[in-house]
């Protein structure tokens, strides 16, 4: 296994990852509104995975998708590599990997470049003071997301943890957001015609599942 700098170093050679840093936002992402025409070359509906780490569901739920595009966005770059080189390896052309914050995501992307969006398993961050970094906060990230989705595009959450499933689910009945669908036990609750819900699992859901502990999942819109 290469070490975290020969990842660093092979990765800045990938022609399917991109990094954009904070002290870039004057000049602009190059590959905003271009996803399309640039980097897939073709008009498929895009797919983020926010907070992708290895990027165990952007690959698996590009496997046997090729009628849409797939992007995982992390920063770590180690943990993007992992992805970004089974990508590579497999051909899969419709996968593509961002190395950048979340906060800055709409500055990556134009207004309705973006069909779907999975948050899967992020921090938490439970302390009252750390709420504005809960990746469905509704005024630093769902204000966010919803500069780059489109109108009625989806957003999905999977989570081990009970706090931040409530809250999200708080956040969607204050807001009055369309719930699409949402259950606190996925795997005894999943939908006949979701299984990608359940079949694909990243290494922390495999890790809590492992525990016994239950995983919670909803998906909605933005108003």
């Amino acid at each position: 296994m290469p070490s975290k700098l020969e990842k660093f170093a092979e990765l800045n050679t990938f022609n399917n990852t991109f990094t954009f840093h904070h002290f870039d936002i004057p000049n602009g992402f190059s590959n905003k509104g271009k996803w399309h025409s640039e980097v897939f070359k073709n008009d498929h509906p895009i797919v983020l995975e926010l907070g992708c780490g290895r990027g165990e569901y952007t690959i698996g739920l590009s496997e046997n998708n090729v009628s849409k595009n797939f992007i995982g966005v992390d920063v770590k770059g180690n943990r993007i590599w992992t992805g970004a080189k089974h990508a590579i390896q497999k051909q899969m052309n419709h996968v593509a990997f961002l190395r950048t914050r979340i906060d800055i995501i709409d500055f990556c992307f134009s207004e309705n470049e973006i069909s779907e969006i999975w948050i899967t398993f992020p921090d938490p961050q439970p302390q009252k003071n750390r709420a504005r970094k809960r990746l469905t906060n509704p005024d630093f990230f769902l204000n966010r997301y919803k500069k780059i989705l489109k109108p009625g595009g989806l957003i999905h959450l999977k989570t081990d943890n009970t706090f931040f499933y409530e809250y999200t689910m708080s956040v969607i009945e204050e807001n009055h957001l369309p719930l699409v669908f949402a259950t606190d036990d996925l795997y005894n609750n999943c939908p006949t015609d979701r299984k990608e819900l359940t079949d694909i699992k990243t290494y922390y859901e495999t890790l809590f599942t492992g525990r016994g502990e239950r995983i919670k999942y909803c998906c909605f819109k933005l108003n």
